[in-house]
């Protein structure tokens, strides 16, 4: 779809250039705002299928009536859940306000989805050793790094090699979920897994080098900051994919990280051969990280540090399998 701007007749010369078109106006407005790319992908995914739920009419011809037919659709018949709702009404109102500029008070009135609260799915001491049993290489290391340090998955496998300090014994998370940095332990048992797994990446960078590539994406303007950054070594990822791609947001080919479904594949594998009747995934492990440290004794404060949590409230709903609870509650059928 093409949404220009109403052009002047051909016999008139034009003198400005040609308005981008409304998906190249929303990627400009997002990058401005240093919105990631995979929310930038979801973002225009939604606002597509907006559109095209609306038999391709122009946003601006649009209003209150077809956001609201639009959401209604997502609940009642297509059955989503709230937070994909949600997502949904977050992209066309990032559309109205950000891109198209447009001031509608009853955007600001636009009921939004209440989410349903429910319980982490946390595993055992034993299920987490199950489970990390059953996989091999550098998916094991991946999914330890998981489970002994509380990292989101994307944010274990955007880990270059400087965010690392091995005399710490620390990992320092960068730009994760709100855009926030902190700092996480590194387990002493994955020291010398991890000193193996950069040795590989240094490998596969000074190959990629002798075949003239070696570059890594930057993020926002370090790359016109430091010319040379992205050749360099401490900032090239620690999970380097196999192959080189082509960078999204920019030109050239670059060596990026593992894709996620790796290991996603790997651990409901092992989830399976274990025989383990939850549905755990690789976030699963940052659940029962967060709960196996209250379990012995750490601070609720220190846990809500080491999990990035804006507020204490998100990472109070692991005292759940404490002895507050109803694992701490004795049932009158189990009384003398």
């Amino acid at each position: 779809m093409n949404y220009h701007t109403t052009l002047p007749p051909i016999t008139q010369p034009v003198q400005t250039a040609q308005k981008p078109m409304l998906f190249e106006q929303v990627r400009r407005r997002m990058r401005l705002k240093h919105y990631s790319y995979r929310t930038e992908q979801t973002y225009i995914q939604w606002i597509r299928r907006f559109i095209l739920a609306n038999n391709k009419k122009h946003p601006r011809e649009m209003g209150k009536l077809e956001v609201e037919h639009f959401l209604s659709h997502l609940a009642s018949d297509l059955k989503v859940s709230a937070s994909t709702q949600n997502q949904a009404l977050s992209a066309i109102l990032f559309l109205y306000r950000e891109v198209l500029n447009i001031k509608l008070p009853w955007l600001e009135n636009v009921v939004r989805a209440k989410p349903s609260k429910h319980l982490p799915v946390v595993l055992s001491k034993t299920e987490v050793h199950a489970i990390l049993q059953r996989i091999d290489g550098r998916n094991w290391l991946m999914a330890s790094l998981l489970y002994g340090t509380g990292m989101r998955l994307m944010e274990c496998l955007c880990l270059r090699v400087k965010d690392v300090d091995f005399s710490r014994n620390e990992i320092l998370v960068r730009d994760g979920k709100g855009s926030k940095d902190r700092r996480t332990v590194l387990p002493r048992l994955l020291l010398e897994p991890l000193q193996r797994q950069i040795a590989f990446a240094r490998t596969v960078h000074e190959n990629d080098i002798q075949d003239g590539h070696g570059e890594v994406w930057l993020p926002y303007a370090l790359e016109r900051k430091y010319k040379h950054a992205a050749r360099e070594f401490a900032w090239q990822y620690i999970f380097p994919a196999s192959n080189l791609c082509q960078n999204p947001i920019g030109l050239g080919f670059k060596r990026h990280h593992l894709d996620e479904k790796i290991l996603q594949r790997a651990v409901r594998q092992a989830v399976s051969s274990a025989k383990i009747n939850k549905p755990a995934s690789c976030h699963t492990f940052r659940h029962s990280f967060a709960t196996h440290m209250l379990e012995t004794g750490y601070d609720i404060r220190t846990v809500q540090e080491l999990l990035g949590h804006k507020d204490l409230t998100t990472t109070q709903i692991y005292t759940h399998v404490l002895n507050r609870g109803a694992g701490g509650v004795i049932s009158p059928m189990d009384r003398g």
